[in-house]
């Protein structure tokens, strides 16, 4: 065990203290320990046309699959939530043989079960991301390379635009070089039964998704494609099938004047699935035979950011989903389309302290034509530490 100096001792009693670590960061023998996050509390108000969003994680940030349709209009629902709060350790060591190893662990609160809001409203932590970097190499749970976390608008909702954003974190190997990425991540699969009905999750795959990246930083910006492939499977008593998927991703972040900027992400494939809409569409269906055929989908999304001066500044975001869904394989209550606008107007108050307030309108069809609207007004204070 390395010996802690008395001064790494003191320092890392500071950072537990104040949560100051990112500013400071201490040392442990050859270890440089970082520390850092946020905390966030979130106000929203939520009104939906055809039915209340149920208690959970549809009230604590937008999810494309669960605004309701066909149902009977209820009155709005107010809730508060600060479990978006985040903090991260990192750590990075030297070798013996010259290169470096890094740590990452990061933690927050959200989608987990815990406490209620009778009493305590207390959350279990989730991980978020835990991963070893060394020499070119990712190993552990990150962002799926598939996403461009560039892309991501400058919004208080957890994503902004989540109708279209390819989104995923899960374990992985990736080997970076230059520009280019390539990796292995965890698979799995979500299908939909013959004729519609209840998600099935298979946790069948022999074959790990393999995602390719390339992206360039210029004066104008930042821009990427992705491409994914992955088997798609399923095995029970009776049936043992699999097919192919794929996917393409295309983002890039425009610069503009006054720091204003634009943000695009444009996603097309066949059994993406999960990987974008927050699994609002499966990426197969089972048919009359017990065979599975790749659901098709297609997504974008614009975002542009706009400083109004140097403490105000504001966002406007389109993001849609549209899915080709074989109604006579998955019936006719799947989703088709999904999309939302968002806008909203932050204050920096200072360096590290946020307030903001924001309006999301979304709507969310399915093949029997029937829809509904989705109305959550937000605000929220940050601050980062």
């Amino acid at each position: 065990m390395k010996k802690i100096t008395t001064l790494s001792y003191l320092a890392a009693c500071i950072v537990m203290a104040t949560g100051s670590a990112q500013a400071t960061g201490f040392n442990i023998g050859d270890t440089d320990v970082t520390f850092g996050g946020y905390v966030k509390l979130d106000a929203m108000y939520t009104d939906s046309s055809d039915g209340q969003i149920a208690t959970g994680i549809g009230r604590d940030f937008y999810i494309p699959s669960l605004t309701p349709v066909g149902g009977a209009d209820e009155g709005g629902t107010f809730d508060f939530h600060a479990r978006q709060s985040r903090f991260f350790f990192k750590t990075s060591t030297k070798l013996e043989n010259g290169k470096t190893i890094g740590g990452h662990i990061e933690l927050d609160f959200m989608a987990t079960a815990g406490g209620d809001e009778r009493i305590t409203n207390s959350y279990s932590p989730r991980l978020r991301q835990a991963f070893i970097t060394y020499d070119g190499w990712l190993f552990g749970q990150s962002w799926s390379t598939f996403m461009d976390l560039n892309a991501l608008p400058d919004t208080l909702d957890f994503i902004g635009n989540t109708d279209a954003m390819p989104f995923a974190r899960q374990a992985q190997i990736r080997y970076t070089s230059g520009n280019f990425q390539v990796a292995i991540e965890n698979p799995e699969t979500t299908v939909t039964p013959f004729g519609g009905g209840a998600r099935i999750t298979t946790d069948d795959n022999a074959m790990p998704d393999l995602v390719f990246k390339y992206g360039q930083k210029a004066d104008w910006g930042t821009w990427s494609v992705s491409a994914l492939v992955r088997q798609l499977a399923y095995e029970t008593a009776t049936i043992d099938t699999t097919t192919s998927a794929f996917g393409v991703s295309a983002t890039a972040k425009i610069l503009l004047g006054n720091n204003d900027d634009i943000r695009l992400t444009a996603t097309t494939g066949s059994g993406v699935g999960r990987y974008i809409g927050l699994n609002a569409v499966n990426g197969a269906v089972l048919d009359a035979q017990n065979e599975l055929e790749a659901i098709d989908s297609t997504a974008f999304a614009v975002a542009y950011k706009h400083n109004w001066n140097s403490q105000w500044r504001s966002s406007l975001v389109y993001s849609m989903l549209s899915v080709d869904n074989d109604t006579a394989l998955t019936g006719s209550s799947v989703t088709k389309t999904t999309s939302s606008w968002t806008t909203n107007l932050l204050y920096q108050a200072a360096k590290k302290l946020m307030f903001g307030v924001e309006y999301k309108f979304a709507n969310r069809e399915v093949e029997t034509g029937l829809d509904g609207d989705m109305n959550r007004i937000q605000f929220s204070a940050k601050y980062d530490f």
